[in-house]
């Protein structure tokens, strides 16, 4: 690890700023002091296109590059649109990661998923047991296209030294989360029932006979980690500032985690999200429906050993994206 390095002067190209994730670490930027961003829409910019790429990188000239552009989705998603989730996620990855090798950028930092372990692997999940079983089936294309991130940046490091390096967040939720039942991930899409059920029964008051359920896939018995996208920012800047390639794969690990180290059922988190929306009705559990796999929970033991913790708890998270959700609720879910 090496002391606090300032990139306040560099030119920042963070991918992917429209996003949750990129949108929360664009806000964390330039609350800091990070002035000299590039951020492109993808109108401007199809990353999926080498050569759009590579006429991006050769003409900005970026001196860090932070990936935060993905194609994301939960489990419904992810197990339907497979080949669009390899397709696309390998080649944003591969276009960007090689544009940065050819221009010499400084510094890559690499976003993936905690879906990259393998389906079974012991808990809490080390940074160590990447490729070390079989992934869960239901999100495969998306982790292997994840997992090829990773070692893109570990290898351009072994062969050409670059400092290139990935991190694995816990699952993600906040402002700007996806909120598209058919595309969005378990805590989004359970406020988004809760509070359509909510408002439904208000609107039927008088007809007591009809109680309100809200239907969750699943049995509600696996366990989830839940981080705060706000407090993700915060690990990115932390990293970017503290953290080089070197100190990851000298230690013989090819990615560091971020998370909370804390994890509760989906029934746990179901019950939780029915209080802070002030549903009081039924809750159904649809277990003809895939569970996934039956717990995520991250080791963070490293990137706390390094000083970084995360702030916001599981329940003011929920609150501030719930009232947040509440102000642009029309234009997310119609």
């Amino acid at each position: 690890m090496n002391s606090s390095r300032s990139y306040t002067k560099k030119k920042i190209y963070l991918a992917g700023h429209r996003g949750m994730v990129g949108s929360a670490i664009h806000r964390k930027l330039e609350v800091n002091g990070y002035g000299k961003l590039l951020l492109k829409t993808f109108s401007e910019l199809n990353l999926t296109r080498q050569d759009e790429v590579d006429k991006f990188f050769e003409l900005e000239k970026p001196e860090v590059v932070i990936v935060a552009a993905a194609k994301v989705g939960g489990i419904l998603a992810n197990n339907t649109f497979r080949a669009e989730f390899i397709y696309d996620n390998l080649m944003i990855e591969s276009n960007i990661i090689q544009a940065a090798h050819v221009n010499g950028v400084e510094k890559l930092i690499f976003l993936g998923s905690s879906c990259i372990y393998p389906k079974l692997a012991p808990q809490p999940l080390k940074e160590e047991y990447l490729l070390s079983d079989y992934l869960e089936f239901t999100n495969e294309p998306y982790a292997i296209a994840k997992i090829a991130g990773i070692k893109l940046c570990e290898n351009y490091y072994r062969q050409y030294g670059d400092n290139f390096y990935s991190a694995m967040p816990t699952n993600l939720y906040g402002i700007n989360d996806n909120f598209n039942l058919e595309t969005s991930h378990v805590l989004p899409a359970l406020m988004r029932k809760f509070h359509e059920a909510v408002k439904q029964k208000s609107e039927v008051r008088s007809q007591k006979s009809e109680e309100k359920k809200v239907t969750i896939w699943g049995s509600g018995k696996p366990k989830r980690e839940f981080l705060y996208v706000d407090d993700l920012a915060e690990a990115i800047l932390f990293l970017m500032e503290n953290i080089e390639a070197k100190d990851l794969y000298e230690k013989g690990i090819s990615q560091i985690n971020i998370g909370t180290g804390e994890d509760l059922t989906i029934e746990e988190l179901a019950k939780l999200i029915s209080k802070i929306t002030g549903f009081d009705g039924d809750i159904v559990y649809d277990s003809s429906k895939p569970d996934g796999t039956p717990r995520k929970l991250m080791d963070v033991s490293r990137i706390h050993s390094l000083g970084w913790h995360h702030k916001t708890s599981l329940e003011e998270g929920i609150r501030k994206t719930y009232e947040w959700f509440k102000t642009i609720k029309n234009s997310l879910i119609q």
